[in-house]
């Protein structure tokens, strides 16, 4: 299949810039994939299309102030730090930028010398491998220093930093927000809890596939970006007894939806797991345990399009991105949200 199968006229304007005033008053599509049916409500709506015994699966990672501003040690160049994920003790994958100006050996200086920072290695994808030294904790430092890495469609800073977490984040680890949770809020999650339906969480640390673009034509030669990933044997358990009484099992974003289908045997049974997953899904994949997704609009050419698009059919998918258009609905990490049943 090619990259462009997978794109759409998005005018400009509605990409949301600011989260909606409250979380759970986003608007809501349902599509549903037999009929291809098309429904619009709010968010908090949702309750009326899940039953008692449904399961609801949330990432509960946790985003931290991963961009860094800094300074060469040698020369007091102005040097952007974006911190990926931790390979081992204090070595960090990062993007930098300027690239050019950060070679083997170099280092960098955050908040007058309370982190600095030496740059190892080349990674695979033009990033660095960074040693940070330091006096005390590290996330304490991180949450001094930096700042939440917001994606580069969103030209300004929230005005509650607190909306770019969802109210379950408890894992720090993500470098972008797993959004199809933003919409929630405790009263909505107290409300489905008393109509009996249950939720459990997994983590998957949101990483640089998020702002990598599919770079090739065709995309089965993509090659995504290893993010870290944790599956309990609670939750594991419960999926495994959900998925044999005939119950939904419903995958709160695509980050839920990826950890799953990689874990999952070819019968859908899930055991206690974690570990790293690069697991591509695009139109062709067969399903082993998402029933339904909750999920956000997403960029076009985008591999979170394609993995929708593998979920509910690509013209379906694209058919309802078109009145998502039309009825002027807010896309990409702040905007409203699709629940595909």
């Amino acid at each position: 299949m090619k990259v462009d199968d997978f794109t759409y006229h998005l005018p400009e304007e509605l990409i949301a810039q600011n989260p909606a005033k409250v979380r759970d008053e986003s608007r809501l599509m349902i599509l549903r994939r037999e009929s291809g049916k098309i429904e619009e409500r709010k968010f908090k709506d949702i309750i009326d299309y899940l039953a008692p015994g449904d399961l609801l699966v949330l990432n509960n990672s946790k985003v931290i102030p991963a961009r860094l501003m800094g300074k060469k040690l040698s020369s007091g160049i102005e040097i952007e730090v974006l911190l990926l994920n931790e390979k081992e003790k204090d070595i960090w994958e990062v993007l930098v930028k300027p690239g050019r100006r950060v070679k083997q050996g170099v280092e960098i200086s955050f908040g007058e010398g309370k982190l600095v920072g030496k740059a190892l290695d080349y990674t695979e994808y033009g990033g660095r491998l960074m040693e940070f030294s330091y006096e005390g904790n590290f996330d304490e430092i991180i949450d001094e220093l930096g700042e939440l890495p917001l994606p580069p469609y969103i030209h300004q800073k929230p005005a509650d930093p607190g909306r770019y977490q969802t109210v379950y984040a408890r894992e720090r680890g993500s470098v972008a927000a797993p959004t199809a949770g933003l919409h929630f809020t405790p009263e909505l999650l107290e409300k489905l809890e008393e109509k009996g339906i249950e939720r459990s969480y997994l983590t998957l640390h949101v990483g640089l596939g998020t702002f990598r673009p599919v770079k090739v034509d065709n995309i089965e030669e993509h090659q995504m970006h290893a993010e870290y990933y944790e599956l309990s044997q609670e939750t594991a358990g419960l999926i495994n007894q959900k998925k044999a009484e005939g119950k939904r099992v419903i995958a709160v974003g695509t980050t839920v939806t990826r950890t799953l289908e990689a874990i999952a045997s070819e019968q859908g049974q899930l055991t206690a797991s974690k570990g790293w997953t690069d697991i591509f899904i695009y139109p062709g994949y067969e399903f082993k345990v998402v029933d339904a997704l909750v999920t956000n609009f997403h960029l076009p050419r985008s591999t979170l399009l394609m993995l929708v698009s593998a979920f509910a059919g690509r013209d379906q998918v694209l058919k309802a991105y078109e009145q998502a258009v039309a009825n002027r609905y807010r896309f990409f990490s702040f905007g409203d949200a699709m629940f595909i049943i």
